[in-house]
This record gives C-alpha cells, structure tokens and sequence, in this order.
C-alpha cells in the first residue's frame, strides 16, 4: 500500500504557494511508496460532501512555480474547528469538526497531513497535533509575521509590488505638489510599509508597532515643504494608528478577525484637520500585494520550504513547522512558531536606519 500524505493550503493566498506545492510534489516522487493528495479550498474540500480531493503528482505540479495563489485553493472563513452550519432561519452557527476530521484521515490511510499557512493556521495545526493528528506546518504569510522564523514566502513578492507603487507615488507627488498616502496590508505589523517605504524612497512611514502623533508628522511635513518640496509620499500599514488610538477595524462576525479598513483616509482626514492645506490623495493597494507572480527569491524560499517538509515527514517530526533561519532550513514545535506575532522592534536597526535616512514615524 502506498504512503499517503495529505496537503492543504490555508489562510489568505500568497505568491509562492504553487512554488511549495512543486518541490513538495517533486521530492516526494523521487520515493514510489509516497502519494501526495490535496484537499481543495483548505480542509473544507476533505470535511465536504462529497470530498473534493485530487492527487498530485509531478504532471500536475509541472510549471505552476511561476503562478500566483495556490492551484489548491485555500480559504480562512472555516475550517475543522469553525465548520459553518446554515439554520432554518438562514443564520450561520459554527460547530467543531474536528475529531470528525482526524477519523477521515486515518480511515483514508493518510500518514501525515502537510498545513501551509500563517498564524492563525498553525494555530490550528497545533490544536489538531493535540487530538493526534500527525501533522507539520510550512510558514505562509505575505506580513512575515510568524513567529520563529526569520522570513516567509510570498512577503518579498508583497515587497516589491508596494516598492513599485510608492515608485509610480513619487512621480505623480513631485508634479502636482501632493501628499500622497499608500496604505499597505499589515493588519499587526509592519514589515511590509517599512521595507516599501526604504526601498522606495517614502517621506514617512506608520507603523502599528510605532502610533504617530500627527502635530509631529505636521511639523515634519512644514518643514519639509519651506525646504523647496511642496510634496510627499506616505506609506502606511493599514493597521496604523495614531497615538492614544485604535486601528481602524471592522468586526466580520464571531469567527473571523477584525477587517482592518480605512487608514489612510483616517490619516489624511487629520492632516487636513492639523491646517495641512496641500492636495491629499490616498490609494489602497490591497490585494494587489497578495496577486500575481512571485519574484524569484519567495520561488526559491518556497522550494526549500517544499523539500524541507517532506524530508521532515519521514523523519517523523510531526508537530513541527518547518523554519528558515540564519539562511538554514530546519523546524521548530508548532508551540514555538505561534509563541507570539513577529513583530517591528522600534529599536531595531532597520528602523533606526530607516530614521537615519529622514524617515518620518512620526514618534
């Protein structure tokens, strides 16, 4: 009988996710014993009926390292332990799924389950180890944000694209004398708006790990516009805010986290309301930065990640993420990646030399 694994993508899509699922697929292949299955959208496609299951084999995965998302699909509105359950009244309850999910699995013969995904999704890896599920993670997330691991795939691709807008940003600023405000993805931290903001040259950069206080960032803008230029480029995570604040945040319902939506028309309703009297104009990049191919780096980040993880299933270290760390790939208990959010230090040295080069936080 052959050696079954099943895989899932879960959470937001990401540029790189097909790049894991190739290198997964191929170094599996390489050992005749091993089949690789995929549960469709996450592990909605194994807990529905009927299962929406497909196997992967090297025919399947040819190629698509060079697509965006995940030819899986994934989502982060369900799932084992918040299965959604239509009432009468047309309402949505949610119940836990679960233990029914780890008995498909061992009646399907899987010998290992394979969770791609962020935080949240580890999370949920972790939980299903504990009930004894004998199952690994691969970090995915374009925030970077996961605990214990230096970098995840698909947060360079998310670099680049916001890098391109702030680019495309500075030109149409300096020709109408405007301040123009980027607001990025980053619901709880930073990475992404502080990378743009150096690579791109931003005249101020808001962060949620630093809050602003926006008679600073007047000040700053005063003084920049009596210096011979009236214009400026703001790049702003969407989880932003200003000191003694809160993050502009939607509540979706029980089971999903807030929505994070309106940061930057916040902040430039504050300019206007500080006297700042230039043209202001906001653009949110959105999913832009989840879209499209990935760049080569997150391409090859995610083939390590792919081999890692299968390398690690027959090593047995169930109960593990795999982990990128001082340029080594090696792996970490779910316990330690979910330990907290990897967040912007205002300490660090990225910051101070982001300060150095006269970029505003307005801290």
């Amino acid at each position: 009988m052959p050696k079954k694994i099943l895989i899932a993508t879960s959470g937001g899509d990401c540029p790189g996710l097909n790049a894991v699922l190739r290198s997964f697929v191929k170094r599996a292949s390489l050992e005749p014993e091993w089949e690789v299955w995929a549960s469709l959208q996450s592990f909605n496609g194994l807990l529905s009926i009927p299962q929406r299951l497909i196997r992967l084999d090297k025919k399947v995965v040819s190629g698509i390292h060079v697509k965006g998302g995940t030819i899986i699909g994934t989502t982060k509105e369900s799932g084992p332990f918040n299965w959604p359950v239509k009432q009468a009244d047309g309402t949505l309850t949610y119940v836990d799924r679960s233990d029914e999910m780890i008995k498909i699995c061992r009646y399907a013969d899987f010998a290992a389950v394979v969770n791609i995904g962020g935080d949240g999704s580890q999370k949920m890896s972790q939980r299903l180890f504990e009930k004894g599920l004998p199952i690994i993670g691969i970090p995915k997330t374009i925030d970077n944000d996961l605990c214990a691991t230096d970098l995840t795939f698909g947060f360079q691709s998310a670099v680049d694209v916001a890098t391109e807008a702030v680019d495309r940003l500075v030109s149409t600023a300096e020709s109408h004398n405007r301040i123009q405000i980027l607001e990025l993805m980053g619901k709880h931290s930073g990475w992404i708006a502080l990378h743009a903001a150096i690579a791109g040259g931003a005249e101020i950069c808001l962060i949620p790990e630093i809050p602003y206080d926006i008679a600073k960032i007047k000040r700053f803008l005063l003084e920049r516009f009596a210096g011979e230029k009236p214009f400026a480029v703001v790049a702003i995570a969407e989880g932003a805010m200003p000191r003694g604040g809160k993050a502009m945040g939607t509540k979706m319902h029980a089971n999903i986290s807030d929505k994070l939506a309106g940061a930057a028309e916040r902040f430039a309703s504050e300019l206007k309301e500080a006297g700042i009297e230039s043209s202001i104009r906001c653009t949110i990049l959105g999913h832009v930065q989840r879209g499209g191919i990935p760049v080569a780096f997150d391409r090859v980040l995610g083939a390590q990640y792919g081999v890692k993880a299968f390398e690690m299933i027959k090593e047995g270290r169930f109960g593990h993420m795999v982990s990128y760390q001082n340029s080594e790939m090696t792996a970490v208990p779910f316990t330690e990646a979910i330990r907290q959010l990897k967040t912007v230090e205002p300490d660090s040295y990225l910051v101070h030399a982001a300060k150095s080069i006269n970029i505003c936080f307005g801290d």
